[in-house]
């Protein structure tokens, strides 16, 4: 049975390296049509994620993505992105041009892979899901320091009381990943002690894994599996402005739903929307995303796999329920603070106990490791709920080093009012000329 099916991907492969051959995507970057983006179109063969793909090799770049027209139907992807740098300058960098040439066009590995796909032998990847704390980061970096083990990259979200981190690790003694299984069955048993501790309603978990994902590619996928986008308690206390608005309607004559976003605009909001809709196993269609001003509209028409469009209620409430949650994960709740200084073992335990000590509980962190260069980022807030203090910052700051962690902005908070505008505005209004406009909605009973 496994042979067969090890054959059937084998043949799948190579009829798709056949068709890319006689298909190559086609790649064209230009600064001479927009005068304030880069405009990147690519097309190719269409096949599911590959709209992900895209958005992944621009996102990995830190570039801002203004503008995207997204088209896939019959069977040929067709997207065009107005890009920026994070000044909101066009891209003139010829390394990074030739970068997203190379991971784009016919000659690159990216297209035809499992989307985000990583394997590496310089460190052991560690995924961890539980209930969130204050402290929690500070416990399971401190038992990794116990353990001899050296956190070189490591992400970390929160969201609607649960916690979830991907972490490198690395043998503090010869700077090579931790292949021992006795060893790491160890490292797995005590984090997982960790984050059961306070954990009632649901399962912490800890996996030990050596073919890796994109790490925020998988934080989403974690959190969607742990069910995050299940509400505990009442949302009607929180303030409607702070929340994305999310609407999903079908088009009838066309057999599509359409999912529109609007909401407050941030770095990576793309990535984070098309990889649920990806990972939900939706297939976008057409779309269009517009980010100019401080407000993201998103766009999507969209069918599931098996061609349908959303058949019920609760298809409708899920779809609604996951996006939200995958807008909210990323947001960065707390006071932004920067670490940058000669990386050592025991670093990062040593770091979050004093933010522990000092009543200060992390929402969100990303830990990376270049050069010998610890670039640590965390977000963080007071645990009783209160703004931080400046003096416990301040305190925090003599502790560690004035120049060493440095206060970036202060606490975001979603304040803006986002305009109430009718659930009719389609971007592609104008593509699809169609009577049903009139009775665009889920009025109709599911059958």
């Amino acid at each position: 049975m496994e042979a067969s099916m090890s054959y059937s991907q084998e043949m799948d492969d190579e009829y798709e390296k056949l068709i890319r051959r006689m298909n190559p995507p086609r790649v064209v970057i230009g600064n001479e049509s927009c005068k304030n983006a880069t405009v990147i179109q690519v097309d190719s063969v269409n096949r599911h994620g590959i709209l992900l793909e895209v958005v992944q090799v621009l996102t990995d770049l830190n570039l801002v993505i203004t503008k995207a027209y997204i088209s896939s139907d019959g069977g040929w992807f067709m997207d065009v992105f107005n890009v920026t740098d994070q000044d909101g300058s066009r891209i003139t960098d010829e390394a990074i041009l030739d970068y997203i040439q190379k991971s784009l066009g016919p000659d690159s590995s990216c297209f035809g892979r499992s989307v985000g796909v990583i394997s590496s032998t310089a460190y052991t990847s560690i995924e961890l899901i539980g209930r969130d704390r204050p402290g929690l980061l500070s416990e399971l970096s401190a038992v990794l320091s116990h353990l001899k083990c050296n956190v070189v990259n490591a992400e970390v979200w929160t969201h609607n009381t649960r916690a979830a981190a991907v972490m490198h690790i690395t043998d503090q003694e010869t700077s090579y990943a931790v292949t021992d299984p006795t060893r790491l069955a160890r490292v797995k048993e005590l984090l997982c002690n960790v984050l059961g501790g306070s954990s009632r309603s649901r399962e912490a978990k800890t996996e030990v894994v050596h073919v890796t994902t994109h790490t925020e590619r998988r934080l989403h996928q974690m959190l969607f599996e742990d069910r995050d986008y299940e509400r505990v308690g009442d949302r009607e206390d929180e303030d409607e402005r702070q929340r994305p608005n999310v609407s999903v309607v079908n088009w009838y004559d066309k057999d599509y739903s359409v999912v529109t976003i609007r909401c407050k605009d941030r770095p990576k909001l793309l990535f984070d929307t098309v990889c649920t809709l990806t990972d939900m196993q939706y297939v976008v269609f057409h779309g269009s995303v517009d980010t100019e001003g401080p407000e993201a509209y998103q766009e999507y028409y969209v069918r599931h796999v098996d061609g349908s469009s959303v058949k019920s209620e609760a298809e409708r409430q899920r779809v609604i329920h996951c996006l939200e949650a995958a807008i909210e994960r990323r947001v960065s709740e707390g006071l932004k603070l920067e670490l940058c200084t000669t990386d050592r073992a025991g670093l990062l335990s040593d770091v979050t106990r004093i933010f522990r000590e000092n009543s200060l509980t992390v929402t969100q962190a990303e830990v990376t490791t270049r050069g010998g260069k610890a670039i640590n980022t965390f977000y963080v807030r007071d645990a009783s709920g209160y703004p931080v203090d400046a003096k416990t910052i301040d305190s925090i700051r003599q502790s560690i080093g004035q120049t060493i962690l440095k206060v970036k902005g202060s606490p975001k908070e979603w304040k803006q009012e986002v305009p109430q505008e009718s659930q009719s505005r389609f971007l592609f209004g104008g593509l699809f000329k169609s009577r049903s406009f009139c009775n665009f909605g889920l009025v109709k009973s599911y059958s």
